[in-house]
């Protein structure tokens, strides 16, 4: 039984190996077997080779089995070395290791099984011969399978990499653009054929020196791009290197740090662009083919569209908007001094909060009431906390790894790890997935994410409490809810997670907000009774009691996750972080969960586009003039990455998500779009009932129109907000969704219209013949 089970796990297995982002094809693994004669041994290893449906050869003689070799290039050969007296096993390891072909080859010997009275001999002999392993005398199936098995999931998939990495290295090799590669100590570990040229110095003068001696920077630009490294962000910018000839040459340089176990930094990567190929690009930026980079993609590739431009044309029609462009188009005739006197009024007035109070200078230390006063009534050291404890968090956390529960991700059933496996992809069909976990939508997908994401070993717990906390989440939502239930939930999470690999929010946000992001969008309509706000206040429901009316679902939300997260330790997700940790991820979470509330929708969206589009705009233009690097540059990063504009991006980022249905495919926000209409028909069925006032008369199931309820939300609100969304982080796949899914509806709408009117016109026809 135990074999057939092990048999039925690996069918049921992924072959698909992930190096990185690139994805390998896992092979039917092929076995040479090597065995003088046949005995139990050889008949083990054949029939459990045999079950499993591996390719399986047996070959008598050293020069059978290196012919055979030769022709099949065999995953793993296992040799007999029991009986010296047949053939020598190390002599014919070693022949096999000197053929080409066995670089990525897995050799393993059969040695005689040791009395417990001596001592076993030493390995080290069959390592120098070249063999991996070491296999003692089974010939039990059972082992045998095992022993294969283990072979293939550990020494042969990584085998499977190391040989993909001699095309990662090929590409390298190809690229016009300098590649440097150094470790932790700025040691240099691998250059490129363009670096050597670009530099003139050979791979091997360069290898093992420190690449600062390779460059001619000032002290303030070299402080600034360890800066930007040490928090785990990429640099780019104007780079002076030093040539074999003695030349300093400027070059556009793009420097990232790669982390390893833990969240430290291995190695540094820096492409170099070289000076001919920049001029080459100032060409291009000259011609009407070329857009700046945004997202500090790779060097030179346009990709900045027409939304980009489009969002000049959003001028939501608020006063802080007439204002601002009141003074933007002062500024163009006025002089020097005005000009910075109305940009300094332009940073003011784009802060997240004009009527929070500024102190500009600190609270003197020997008035300590004046400071206990101002903290207790303003609150300013959640709010106004120091740039240095929310900004410059640092990625790395000292938190210890915590091993995967066998009861969460490794028994997900084979039709959901299918669906799963799309996860990363925007055409997740989440719907199905509903179907298949029996509306444990958030518990699977939700586990999913948060380990792709490393949640768990960020906030130090298990992913047996990770998983224990999503299905006490998962069981406060309503599944009786057509549209507002954990399946929801979960498609919020999942665009969440999708936004935040997009590379701007990437570059901007650390891995607090990753995990703040995805934790708001789990629990952002937790508990939600399928009605709406002024569903609750006019019938005095007790949530409206309690919240005086204002964002009352909202706050009823984030209110009820904190206290089901922290009244339970099994669950309490947050017990090991540290203090200050916790108090920005809470308030973090409240301040998305809020901004979810429609009532405030322009409010969140004119400050986004004015202090977010606007200004990075406005700096990526004067950085491609300038030609200090490109449009995502230090200072544009910088400026982006303030307390104040990180909370803007990711109010916006949990809104598109929240409604991001009609930029899903077709059939799924055809899908969407039926449920809320149910939902939003059942409040106006219990308004009638209650001779409650009606909050949305076109949400009756005897008029109702979904096509036109849809055009209209996606002109109100969709449009400009996806628009301003897209024109920050790129996403050219849901833009086109959109205009799709809005050119369906429309063309349903008319069509409805025309039958209906028809349908008038004939009925008008009957009562004139009656008359």
């Amino acid at each position: 039984q135990d074999i057939y089970l092990a048999i039925s796990i690996f069918q049921n297995t992924d072959s698909d190996i992930l190096l990185g982002p690139m994805r390998l094809k896992q092979p039917t693994m092929s076995i040479m077997l090597v065995f003088a004669k046949e005995d139990a041994q050889s008949d083990g290893f054949w029939w459990a080779a045999d079950r499993v449906g591996y390719k399986c050869n047996i070959t008598r003689n050293p020069e059978g089995a290196l012919e055979c070799y030769l022709d099949k290039h065999h995953d793993v050969v296992i040799i007999d070395n029991r009986h010296h007296k047949n053939f020598d096993a190390e002599t014919l390891c070693r022949s096999i290791r000197a053929t080409k072909a066995s670089d990525h080859t897995v050799l393993v010997a059969v040695n005689k099984k040791c009395s417990t009275d001596r001592e076993e001999p030493s390995i080290l002999p069959l390592l120098k011969a070249g063999f991996n392993k070491r296999y003692t005398e089974n010939p039990n199936i059972g082992a045998c399978l095992n022993e294969l098995l283990s072979l293939e999931y550990t020494e042969v998939r990584s085998q499977l990499k190391l040989r993909a990495c001699n095309a990662l290295f090929t590409a390298l090799d190809q690229v016009s653009d300098a590649v440097e590669i150094a470790n932790e100590d700025n040691e240099i570990q691998y250059v490129n054929p363009a670096y050597e040229r670009l530099t003139g110095y050979s791979n091997e003068e360069v290898i093992g020196k420190d690449c600062n001696e390779l460059q001619k920077n000032e002290k303030n630009l070299q402080e600034s791009i360890n800066c930007q490294l040490k928090k785990g962000k990429f640099w780019e910018g104007t780079f002076y290197t030093r040539r074999k000839s003695g030349d300093v040459i400027p070059h556009i340089c793009h420097t990232c740090p790669v982390l390893g176990p833990g969240g430290k930094q291995c190695f540094f990567v820096s492409v170099k662009r070289s000076s001919d190929t920049s001029q080459h690009f100032d060409r291009l930026k000259d011609s009407t083919e070329f857009c700046p980079i945004a997202n500090g993609g790779v060097h030179g590739i346009p990709r900045r569209r027409e939304s980009v431009t489009r969002i000049h044309s959003v001028t939501i029609e608020a006063p802080i908007t007439k204002v601002i462009n009141i003074i933007s188009a002062a500024q163009e005739n006025s002089p020097l001094t005005v000009v910075q006197a109305l940009d300094k009024v332009l940073e003011i007035l784009q802060t997240s909060e004009l009527y929070s109070p500024y102190f500009g200078q600190p609270i003197k230390d020997d008035d300590p009431i004046t400071s206990d006063l101002v903290g207790g009534l303003v609150s300013i050291e959640i709010r106004l906390l120091s740039k240095n404890k929310i900004y410059y968090r640092k990625l790395n956390h000292p938190h210890s790894h915590i091993p995967t529960s066998p009861h969460t991700t490794s028994q997900v059933p084979q039709d959901v790890q299918t669906i799963l496996d799309k996860e990363p992809c925007w055409d997740l069909r989440i719907i199905e997935l509903e179907k298949v976990t029996n509306k444990r939508t958030l518990l699977f997908l939700g586990m999913k994410i948060l380990n792709r994401f490393r949640v768990c070993e960020f906030l130090n717990v298990s992913e047996v409490t990770m998983s224990k906390w999503l299905q006490k989440i998962e069981a406060n939502y309503h599944s009786s809810n057509s549209y507002h239930n954990s399946t929801h939930a979960a498609d919020v999470l999942h665009a969440s997670a999708y936004f935040l690999e997009r590379e701007r929010c990437k570059t901007v946000f650390d891995k607090l907000d990753e995990v703040t992001c995805l934790l708001a969008a789990i629990v952002h309509d937790l508990d939600h009774p399928g009605r709406t706000n002024p569903f609750l206040v006019n019938s005095c429901n007790d949530l409206a009691l309690l919240y005086n009316d204002l964002a009352v679902l909202e706050s009823h939300h984030v209110a009820l996750a904190f206290r089901l997260t922290t009244r339970d330790s099994s669950l309490n997700i947050f017990q090991n972080l540290e203090r200050d940790d916790f108090r920005y991820i809470r308030q973090s979470i409240i301040d998305m969960v809020l901004a979810t509330e429609m009532m405030k929708h322009f409010e969140h969206l004119n400050k986004f586009v004015n202090s977010i589009n606007r200004s990075a705009m406005k700096q990526e233009e004067a950085s491609s003039m300038s030609g200090n690097g490109s449009p995502d540059s230090a200072a544009v990063i910088t400026q982006l990455s303030t307390p104040e504009n990180k909370l803007l991006i990711k109010r916006m980022l949990i809104k598109c998500a929240d409604v991001s249905n009609p930029t899903r495919p077709l059939d799924m926000c055809k899908e969407w779009a039926k449920r809320i209409a149910n939902e939003y028909c059942s409040q106006t069925d219990e308004e009638r009932e209650r001779n409650l006032p009606v909050v949305m008369p076109v949400f009756d199931r005897k008029t109702i129109s979904i096509p036109k309820s849809q055009t209209s939300f996606i002109d109100v609100f969709i449009n400009d907000m996806f628009d301003a969304w897209d024109s920050f982080c790129d996403i050219p796949e849901l833009m086109t969704h959109l205009q799709n899914n809005y050119t369906y509806w429309k063309e349903l709408e008319e069509k409805l219209a025309k039958a209906k009117e028809e349908e008038e016109d004939e009925t008008k026809k009957e009562d004139e013949k009656i008359s």
